[in-house]
């Protein structure tokens, strides 16, 4: 019994790491800088999706989430999930370089060298790329957007923001959708302290303050309001153009959840040029 449970077992993992390849060729698609996973639609030049996975998580993590990726590949996007940096003060720990001290990679390069490989070899579309990350990866997905928000062509990060101190200011404008779960205790929206006070994630209302004031919106107030199934939403249109800012609250933990990737899409797909 024990041994066909063991076998059973080894199959459902192969079965995983099946989706954690290089498209159609087995193994990580290498850069000079690191590498990253990538599944394609069937759809000729799609959109892509870069998603980054949160501290201690894989690229391989990101793509065995069929609940987030399959509904990417319906749509006709395809999904790329990046590996993060090894800490080698973390016992190998990946994550990614958002914070000083983090690592020494030039993650925007990195990430740009990325895209630019899959359009190389996939054929994917270099001018729709979508960037998202979950909980360390969403850190880097707003550090990112605030000091090159051209990199990518939409920002969406789930269950995470900016650190304190928090920048002053940010590039724009930028076109952001901001996802967090109303009962995040690893993320919380007010901010914690971790190791032992000496780091401060930051406060997600004060960091979409921010974002307000990069693209120039006329009034801190949400232009309005809507809901898609759990998610309730706000958004900021009275704002420069080019611009798009909105923020959805789900009744949720520190997760990427049920119906996120659909309603994302739509939110893209409903943007200018989009």
């Amino acid at each position: 019994m024990i041994r066909e449970m063991t076998l059973a077992t080894g199959f459902a993992l192969v079965g995983q790491m099946g989706f954690a390849d290089c498209a159609d060729q087995v193994g990580l698609c290498e850069t000079p800088s690191g590498g990253y996973h990538i599944e394609l639609p069937e759809d000729e030049n799609p959109p892509l999706v870069v998603f980054l996975h949160g501290y201690g998580g894989s690229g391989t993590g990101t793509m065995n989430n069929r609940g987030m990726v399959e509904p990417l590949l319906a749509r006709g996007y395809a999904v790329m999930a990046p590996e993060g940096l090894e800490r080698p003060d973390r016992g190998g720990t990946k994550s990614w370089n958002f914070y000083p001290g983090f690592g020494e990679r030039d993650e925007t390069a990195f990430l740009t060298e990325a895209v630019q490989d899959a359009a190389n070899r996939f054929g994917i579309d270099p001018e729709r790329t979508v960037l998202g990350g979950f909980s360390a990866g969403a850190f880097m997905v707003y550090y990112l957007a605030c000091v090159a928000p051209d990199t990518f062509t939409a920002y969406v990060p789930v269950s995470g923001g900016f650190w304190r101190p928090h920048p002053e200011a940010c590039d724009g404008p930028v076109r952001l959708f901001h996802t967090h779960g109303w009962t995040d205790n690893v993320v919380p929206l007010e901010g914690r302290l971790l190791g032992g006070g000496r780091f401060h994630q930051g406060d997600i209302f004060a960091g979409l303050e921010i974002w307000r004031e990069a693209n120039e919106c006329v009034d801190t107030k949400p232009s309005g309001f809507s809901t898609t199934d759990q998610f309730m939403r706000r958004r900021w249109t009275t704002c420069a153009d080019g611009s798009a800012l909105e923020f959805a609250l789900f009744p949720g933990g520190h997760n990427v959840p049920q119906g996120w990737s659909d309603m994302m899409v739509d939110w893209y797909e409903g943007l200018p040029g989009g």
